[in-house]
């Protein structure tokens, strides 16, 4: 699997398992596997819930803030990766 640097966790709310997510490249999409990497964290989970200003969205474009629920911590900093399959 190949994978892309799609955005940057800006903030975490605790509370309620989201992360505040800068896009950075492309888009993210409900459905994509995301992994979450950092100095401390490391997971990867498929995108299942997305906001923005407080509006379920299907997909968050390069240059948007996106709430996405994680299903672990993140930290401010944490980078976004996308998951690609290889092209057949």
């Amino acid at each position: 699997m190949d994978e892309l640097l799609v955005g940057r966790v800006t903030h975490f709310f605790p509370a309620i398992q989201v992360a505040a997510v800068e896009v950075t490249a492309e888009e993210i999409r409900l459905g994509d596997t995301i992994r979450i990497s950092g100095h401390t964290s490391e997971f990867v989970q498929e995108v299942r819930s997305m906001q923005v200003e407080h509006r379920a969205v299907d997909r968050a474009r390069a240059g948007e803030q996106v709430g996405i629920e994680l299903v672990d911590r993140a930290r401010v900093n944490d980078l976004v990766f996308r998951t690609r399959p290889h092209p057949l």
